[in-house]
């Protein structure tokens, strides 16, 4: 494969590998992608040709079922000399952004604000295992569903699950070679780095890195006009939850978990990481609250009960909803369907959580 892409000549002199703007090449089961990374956003405006010809070369290959081919750029564009200005006047141009996925973080002065997006709420959890992702693509398909323009980003960078349960596939494309043209399901806006990298690969990336990659999630996605930006943090209290608590305008963070005391001694931590951060806890949502029998309707708390609620009224914010483990969610998950997207009485809940947001003015 990397003979064919060899032959391909760049205007300048050279080849794509010779040049080393082959990035992310992959072939699984006949399916290739890969990136073409120019050295800056104008080489890449002049070089959609150029990407046409080394997909259709390498689509010419036996065995190559279908080809991605991204063109992305390394960095801005030269940037012409300003008009000189009188004494006060200041440049409104602004460089284009880069592409280049895992880059470091681009320095900004304070939290800065999404473009076209009024709210962002944080879903947060101290650990993993409690259904955050869940929440998440519920809770933004039942906003959805209540009206709202949603978005939602998955800013779990080492275990992205958003697309899988929202039933959205990469790779996602930049045509300007500039801004990331985000996937729709179920009326929600989605974006995630699952949706940038091999699904199949581990993301062995630095802190650094991690960082400059929300950061492109954020600012270089064409989210449109949005009411409410979720974003479906990873566990814990690291780097994803310090960078967007301290370079994201956020309106404030839902904290999800399950009611036995293993689960919310980590909830805690994750509360008393915002409160540090000056965040605020808009609610908490309390999943797997209880299991209720399909047979004789039994109420089951296997995980015991009231613990969430408890500990929403310890920190003087609202209990939002309460969950129950139930298998439809689990397998509406699995086919890329959220239960929220659906009719019966667990969507209703989530609706009925949806609901209070809006009323409540958080979504």
């Amino acid at each position: 494969m990397l003979a064919v892409l060899r032959r391909i000549e760049l205007p300048g002199g050279g080849d794509l590998v010779a040049s080393d703007m082959v990035r992310a090449l992959s072939l699984d089961e006949g399916r290739v992608r890969f990136v073409i990374e120019a050295p800056d956003a104008e080489a890449a405006g002049r070089m959609e040709p150029l990407r046409a010809v080394a997909e259709r070369a390498v689509a010419s290959l036996p065995g190559v079922e279908s080809v991605s081919v991204i063109l992305t750029a390394h960095g801005p564009a030269q940037q012409k000399p300003a008009p000189q200005q009188d004494a006060g006047q200041q440049s409104g141009g602004q460089e284009p952004p880069n592409l280049k996925i895992g880059r470091h973080p681009t320095p900004q002065q304070g939290p800065q604000r999404v473009a076209g997006v009024q709210r962002i709420l944080a879903v947060a959890s101290g650990k993993g295992g409690v259904g955050k992702s869940t929440v998440s693509t519920n809770l933004a398909v039942a906003l959805a569903r209540e009206g709202r323009k949603v978005g939602l980003l998955d800013a779990d960078i080492y275990g992205p699950s958003i697309p899988r349960m929202m039933g959205v596939e990469g790779p996602v494309s930049a045509p300007d070679g500039k801004t990331i043209q985000p996937l729709h399901a179920h009326g929600v806006t989605v974006m995630s780095i699952g949706l940038m990298v091999d699904p199949d690969k581990a993301v062995v990336w630095r802190g650094p890195m991690l960082m400059g990659a929300l950061q492109q999630m954020l600012g270089q996605v064409a989210w449109g006009e949005l009411d409410v930006l979720i974003v479906d943090l990873p566990p814990g209290t690291g780097d994803v939850q310090l960078t967007l608590c301290q370079r994201t305008a956020l309106t404030g963070a839902i904290v999800v978990s399950t009611p036995q005391d293993v689960a919310l001694l980590d909830a805690r931590k994750a509360i008393d990481m915002f409160a540090t951060l000056k965040t605020p806890v808009l609610g908490m949502i309390e999943n797997m609250s209880l299991f209720i029998c399909p047979e004789c309707g039994h109420e089951a708390h296997i995980f015991g009960h009231g613990g969430v609620r408890a500990e929403a009224e310890k920190i003087g914010a609202p209990l939002l909803g309460a969950l129950p483990i139930d298998l439809e969610t689990r397998l509406s998950g699995d086919e890329g369907v959220p239960v929220a997207a659906k009719e019966g009485p667990i969507s209703e809940a989530w609706r009925r959580i949806a609901r209070g947001l809006v009323s409540g003015g958080i979504a």
